[in-house]
């Protein structure tokens, strides 16, 4: 058996690619990037002959029809999944043969009403598990995506799900979950991805409560935010995402089209690193930098339809080919699929057309610290764990995912401080604000990290 895994590090998830005998191959929980896993197959001589899906994806767009289009898979989805594209569905307990291996159905609801869990069995191997959400390195997948109604019934069924479900399987056996550190799904430890279930019964915290009560009350309060495009996911998996080939890329826009465009009911997108965008942008654009959690971003930040307009930086009148088609791809991962253009010729182009630009102020520590004592607000958008374990004093706190729905809480009258973990969030944040009208707006440089090691004070 060769499991080669795939993780994208932004949603905190990993695919696996399995190589079966001379020429076949299984794919589990597939991302709509699925050329990655075509050219990995291609290169050692297989063909993926199948595709798994363990649940009903919240976090991604699914890549079991990309995959069945371009290699002739037939994907395998619990029988209660609900998908409506072609698929064999199975039952808990069912055993399907495959070239030199066996897979065995195991029905893991909790994660999702449909959770399944797959054990390949190989001659010679130890048993792999293929948990998805179901067991996790550390965790286990959250309970309260599918709908609030049913978060207590399926908080229950984890309970009963990690005590229960795979204890016919040995200590040895190869734990691949879906979800990992990283990942809005769970709230799992950083650290190993993959596990053994020897480990994760000996240490993962949630097998060391044996009160169901308990755990109901407890495994809640665990989860992290839910980014907003997770409401939508669901939607998309079920019925079938349309296949690459069926979107069009978006066109090169000269600047008064670009300008037009964006007054129309276009957003742009300026996926430039920070430095860049501080030095000159376009009023109205969203910074969210092209970096690891840039899809996560884009989709909590810009709501599902909207026609997207990229600022990419240029070489010419050109961004590089393989930037442009890593944004469109990882715009798609979460849903996007209405591109109306890019700005040709970047930034630069737009300055030569006369066009308008703002700047946004970059400060240092000492800087921030002495305007925050001179009265100005600032507000920090990380995470709740991220905030607890210290902050600046008297910062407001409103995570990044939340801040458009509080600007009422924020005043007009004053400076606003941005501040994050290293500086991309909250350039983020300054970028909704100054579209929303606040300012003047100063983002901290550097974020809780460089404020920290300039030793200035934070609460805990």
């Amino acid at each position: 058996m060769d499991v080669i895994p795939f993780v994208h590090e932004g949603l905190g998830n990993s695919s696996y690619l399995v190589g079966l005998g001379a020429d076949r191959a299984i794919l589990v929980d597939p991302d709509r990037s699925v050329r990655r896993y075509l050219q990995a197959a291609e290169a050692r001589g297989w063909r993926i002959a199948s595709v798994f899906e363990t649940h009903v994806h919240a976090d991604f767009v699914t890549g079991a029809c990309e995959i069945m289009a371009a290699a002739g898979a037939c994907v395998f989805h619990a029988h209660d999944s609900g998908v409506r594209y072609p698929h064999r569905a199975l039952h808990s307990g069912e055993r399907v043969t495959l070239e030199g291996a066996e897979v065995e159905v195991i029905a893991s609801p909790g994660h999702t009403p449909e959770h399944t869990s797959y054990v390949l069995r190989t001659a010679g191997a130890p048993p792999a598990l293929f948990s998805g959400g179901a067991l996790t390195a550390g965790s286990a997948a959250r309970t309260d995506l599918v709908s609030p109604d049913l978060t207590e019934i399926l908080t229950r069924a984890q309970f009963h799900t990690i005590r229960q479900a795979f204890n016919a399987l040995p200590d040895e056996a190869l734990v691949y979950p879906t979800h990992g550190a990283g990942s809005f799904c769970t709230a799992g430890p950083a650290g190993e991805r993959t596990s053994t279930l020897g480990r994760e019964r000996a240490a993962n915290p949630l097998l060391s409560i044996d009160d169901e009560e308990e755990f109901v009350c407890w495994f809640p309060t665990t989860f992290p935010a839910i980014p907003a495009y997770f409401a939508h996911m669901r939607d998309v998996n079920e019925a079938g995402p349309r296949l690459r080939r069926e979107i069009p890329d978006p066109p090169a826009l000269a600047p008064a089209l670009f300008q037009r465009a964006a007054t129309q009911d276009g957003v742009i997108i300026d996926v430039r690193p920070v430095p860049d965008y501080a030095a000159g942008h376009i009023l109205g654009s969203i910074n969210i930098s092209y970096r690891e959690a840039y899809a996560t971003w884009l989709g909590w930040l810009a709501p599902l339809g909207t026609p997207l307009l990229f600022v990419l930086n240029s070489v010419g009148r050109a961004p590089s080919p393989e930037v442009l088609e890593r944004v469109i791809e990882e715009s798609l991962l979460v849903g996007h699929e209405r591109f109306s253009g890019w700005l040709e010729g970047g930034i630069e182009a737009w300055r030569a057309a006369g066009l308008p630009l703002l700047s946004m102020q970059l400060i240092d520590p000492q800087e921030a610290r002495r305007q925050i004592l001179d009265g100005a607000a600032v507000i920090d958008v990380r995470e709740p764990d991220e905030y607890a374990s210290g902050h600046i004093e008297g910062a407001t706190h409103l995570p990044l995912g939340s801040l458009a729905e509080r600007l009422d809480s924020l005043p007009r009258d004053r400076p606003i401080v941005t501040s994050c973990a290293m500086g991309e969030r909250s350039t983020t944040a300054a970028s909704l604000l100054e579209r929303a009208g606040f300012g003047p707006l100063l983002n901290l440089r550097g974020g809780i990290a460089a404020w920290r090691e300039a030793g200035q004070p934070l609460r805990v």
